[in-house]
């Protein structure tokens, strides 16, 4: 959604990170929670606007989905703030569910969605054989022993142009002989230090039946991305962990260009937007 900017507007760039947990994704809809429908409201409160704004942000995420890094543009007439100052503001109504990490004047050429260049993902796997508590709501249970390396192998194979279908939702209505090409310049799997730190000796923390319990990273970066494409990619990725398949299925479920006999999605909670990538700009990683 965008509205054009005027000759009384200024447009805003936000810096968002949210729970999504607490929502039922980022777009508006009727009736439920949704990122930008907080967003919007709490925008026409602090503007004192007669109807809520509407916004653009660089990527929309699904229910249960978080983000570190989304940016967001919207138009607002004159506002008695600076950027921290409009920060503060909507952090007040928002926070923790919703924080703007940074506001700034932008000129109107700006466009969260279509200036953007690339897009960060990342998605959290908790491996070990029991649960924790803590990392439950930002990472996914797996229980069974996976192989990282084989994992860490298997990305490089999503390096470079592709066509993505066999790992994307497609819109209702379009063509599903249509091939959704992306550029993936990032695909990396890593040991993820998690909430506790390593004991002096550098161990590897236990869960509670003493076995070795990891947190796994898998961050992607790639010009743009299709409806579940990155929980998509990990749940193939967890199965060549698991021994299901190995780099060279992987390549085949990449060439065949469809989501037959494809495995569910990995949960929505275990993925963040991390950071969006504009020309010139280094993003914002956290």
């Amino acid at each position: 959604m965008e509205e054009s900017a005027g000759a009384a507007t200024q447009r805003w760039r936000l810096l968002v990170a949210y729970d999504g947990a607490a929502f039922r994704g980022f777009a508006v809809q009727p009736e439920v929670p949704t990122v930008a429908g907080a967003l919007r409201q709490a925008l026409e409160r602090t503007a004192r606007l007669s109807e809520a704004p509407l916004i653009t942000c660089a990527g929309r995420t699904d229910a249960g989905v978080h983000a570190r890094g989304q940016v967001v543009h919207v138009d607002l007439p004159p506002i008695p703030y600076d950027g921290p100052g409009l920060a503060r503001a909507i952090n007040r109504q928002l926070a923790p569910q919703v924080v703007v990490r940074r506001a700034e004047e932008v000129g109107p050429d700006f466009d969260a969605r279509r200036s953007a260049t690339g897009r960060t993902y990342r998605y959290l796997v908790w491996n070990a054989p029991e649960p924790d508590p803590l990392l439950a709501p930002i990472a996914w249970h797996v229980s069974d022993a996976l192989d990282l390396v084989a994992m860490r192998t298997a990305s490089d194979v999503l390096l470079g142009s592709h066509d993505f279908r066999s790992f994307c939702r497609r819109p209702p209505g379009s063509d599903a002989s249509e091939p959704i090409v992306r550029l993936v310049t990032r695909a990396r799997w890593s040991l993820d230090a998690g909430p506790e730190a390593s004991d002096a000796d550098g161990a590897v923390p236990a869960d509670l039946s003493g076995a070795a319990a990891r947190l796994l990273r898998f961050d992607i970066s790639a010009s743009s991305f299709c409806h579940q494409m990155v929980r998509s990619l990990v749940a193939s990725l967890v199965d060549v962990g698991r021994g299901r398949q190995n780099a060279a299925g992987l390549l085949e479920r990449l060439r065949a260009a469809s989501r037959q006999s494809m495995p569910e999605p990995a949960p929505a909670e275990g993925l963040c937007l991390v950071s969006v990538d504009y020309s010139g700009e280094r993003p914002a990683i956290s």
